[in-house]
Parts: C-alpha cells; structure tokens; sequence
C-alpha cells in the first residue's frame, strides 16, 4: 500500500506539472482507482475459485512485473497511466482473498481486533505513502517511487510465501453443494451479488463503504487544492495524509475502545460526520485549517471498521471472495465516478468548494443508509437474532 501511493502520488504530480489541468489530474489518480471495480467484479471470484494464498501471490508478481515496465526510460504518461491502470486490475483479486481469507484466520471479536490491526497498518502505510510520495516525487523523480512500488510487490510475495498458511480452494472446502443460504454458494458472480442485494445485514453495511466515494474526494482534487493554497509537491502529499492520518486514530478508537453494541449504533452518526464535516470547506479555510478538517473527517470514517465487520459476520465462507470483490469495486467505481466529476468542476470551481459540495451530498445520502440501518438493527434487536442471512431474508 505505501508503494502504490508513492507511484499514485508522483504520477499524478507529473500529469498536473505537465498539463496544469485539474481534470487530467483527476483522471490520472482514478486510473488506479476504476480498475477495482472492473477487477472485483470480473476477477474477485478467483478467490472463491483457487486457494487464497496462490492468488495473492499471483497477484503480487504479477504487479511487481508492471511496475518494473514503467521504469523503462522514455515511456510516454499515456502509457504509465495504462500500466498504472493494470497494476490496480491486479490488485482487484489479491484485495478479495485477502480480505476472505482474514475471517478463516480470526473468528468472532478476535477478527474485530485484527481487522483494527489490518486495517490501521493499510493507512498508516498510506500516511506514510503519500507523505514521503510527495517528497520523492518532488526530489527525487517519479523513477524511484516507481521503483519503491516493485520492491514492495515483491517483498508481499515473500510475505504470503513465508508466514501465510496453505489452504485448499474455498469451495472445495464447502462441498460441491456450497452453503450459506440460498442461491450463495453457486452461480457465480451474478448469483452472489444478487444474494448482497437481497440481504440487508450485507446491503447495508456494503452501502455504508460505498459511502467513501464522497469524502475520498479531496484525494482527487488534491494538486490543484495545494495549488490554491500556494503548495507543490510536498503540499499534496501532507493533504493526502491528513484524511488517512485521521482514519488510523479512528480505526484505533472503534476497534479498541468501543464495545460492539455501541459500534453498530454508532455507524451511522459517524458516516454522516464523516462526509458533513468537509462542508467547512465552503468558508476556503488556510493549510492548518484545511488539514484539520481532513484529519476530523478520517476519524469520523473509522466507522468503516464496524461496517465491515458486519459485512463478514452476515456473509458465508465460500462467496467472501466474489462478495468482497463486489464491495470494493462498488467502493473503487463511485470513488473514480465522483473524482472524476470534482475534478473536471474543479478547472472551473475552486477546488475547496467542490469538497464542500460534495462532503455535503454525501452527508445526505448517509442519512439515508442510516435510517435503513437503524430499522434493519432495531428489528434484529426485538426479535434478539443476530445480524446474518439466515435470519434477515425472510424477515
């Protein structure tokens, strides 16, 4: 994660240095963003398919391969950005068994305590990613990073090949008939989405992730926001750390402070904090003022923790995978959506104003996942079931 944000970083400081255009700016960051969407849904089955460990290290030779391209001198933007668009594909089945794999290795609180753990080391590596991303690119060139990125694929394959324990192909441990709930274990893709959609212990809490796509926006106006505040490089590094500094406190506080009662009570006040809050961004704060907003806002999106551990509790072992590949390419696809759009209003807007406008609609559209979440946990509270497919499709 650390070498992927040094290559996101330097890459989209290249691309605005050239171009001066916002909107090309934008376009560059989702490139790494839209391909998990098209690779969770067309590649996270792999994960239900072969065994865990094989993709994920599949996946991460495969990445250190593509990186190790870009670093052949003379190779156009247009061609870093499509290499840097592969690079995310692959990333797309390595994030799904990961992620499956994770309920396998921890069960009951102990997976809320090592999601914590996982989840604050993916964005503390961020923080420092995208900090450190700023300052190689400004002085040391966008090769090294690009080089940092290969040597961390290569040495997470290492990782997976060392410390992650052998295990068979998901639905072989299932059994031919699969589990889980009806229409979950077979058809494919298509089967299990319709099984997420279906389910609210599983819709919900996906809706709630999906909600990322609006405060992630500052990442994608990033270059032109330090712009306006008379920064370069190193500006859009700090202000790429500052959400995901925000995000590793929060996920601290939630994962080990919280009871789980209180964290599924707490989900949504959190996400419509989380998105609320960049409404500051309206008055055009300064550098410290704008950093603060972002830092608040990452702690509100600790809540993810909890949404995701409600996402796994109510979902069988042998589509987690497929599941999870289709909650992280909805995730990646409203993310590159909603850049996109600030990026291209922000050469016409100023870029705080769209954080604005965007944190604020994304405010409403968490009051609503909310209100359906409140209704779907005060009914599994009076009939005292928990949340799991068992127990909401015939609800």
């Amino acid at each position: 994660m650390a070498g992927d944000q040094l290559a996101r970083v330097a890459l989209t400081v290249l691309v605005y240095a050239r171009t001066d255009s916002a909107l090309l700016a934008a376009v560059t960051f989702v490139s790494s963003v839209i391909p998990m969407f098209i690779g969770g849904v067309l590649l996270g089955g792999l994960a239900d398919r072969f065994p865990r460990r094989t993709v994920m290290i599949a996946c991460d030779l495969l990445r250190c391969a593509l990186v190790l391209l870009m670093i052949v001198p003379g190779v156009p933007v247009a061609v870093l950005v499509v290499l840097l668009f592969l690079v995310t594909l692959a990333s797309a089945p390595f994030t799904a068994a990961r992620s499956a794999l994770m309920p396998d290795v921890l069960e009951g609180e102990r997976y809320i305590l090592g999601q914590t753990i996982t989840m604050t080391t993916i964005q503390f590596a961020q923080v420092i990613g995208f900090g450190a991303g700023g300052a190689v690119a400004g002085f040391l060139g966008t090769r090294t990073s690009l080089v940092a990125d290969a040597a961390t694929y290569a040495l997470s394959a290492v990782i997976a090949v060392v410390w992650v324990r052998r295990r068979p192909s998901p639905r072989l441990e299932a059994g031919p008939a699969g589990g889980g709930g009806a229409g979950a274990g077979r058809g494919g893709f298509w089967s299990a989405a319709g099984y997420v959609f279906a389910t609210p212990a599983l819709l919900l809490p996906m809706l709630f992730g999906w909600l990322s796509a609006f405060y992630n926006v500052p990442e994608g106006v990033a270059a032109p926001l330090a712009a306006t505040l008379g920064g370069g490089a190193t500006t859009v590094g700090v202000i790429l750390a500052a959400q995901m500094l925000g995000d590793v406190i929060g996920m601290l506080i939630i994962g080990r402070l919280v009871p789980p009662a209180a964290r599924r009570r707490w989900m949504g006040p959190l996400a419509v904090g989380t998105c609320g809050v960049l409404a500051v961004f309206a008055v055009s704060p300064g550098t410290i003022g704008a950093l603060a907003v972002l830092v608040v806002s990452g702690v509100f999106g600790g809540y993810q923790l909890a949404a995701s551990a409600e996402f796994v509790e109510a979902l069988p072992q042998e589509v987690r995978g497929t599941a999870f590949g289709l909650a992280q390419g909805g995730m990646s696809l409203g993310q590159g959506i909603v850049i996109i759009v600030a990026g291209a209003v922000a050469d016409t807007v100023t870029p705080a104003m769209v954080i604005a406008v965007t944190g604020t609609g994304g405010a409403v559209c968490a009051v609503a996942v909310a209100v359906g979440w409140g209704r779907t946990r005060r009914a599994a509270e009076a009939g005292r079931k928990r949340l799991s497919p068992s127990s909401f499709p015939g609800a």
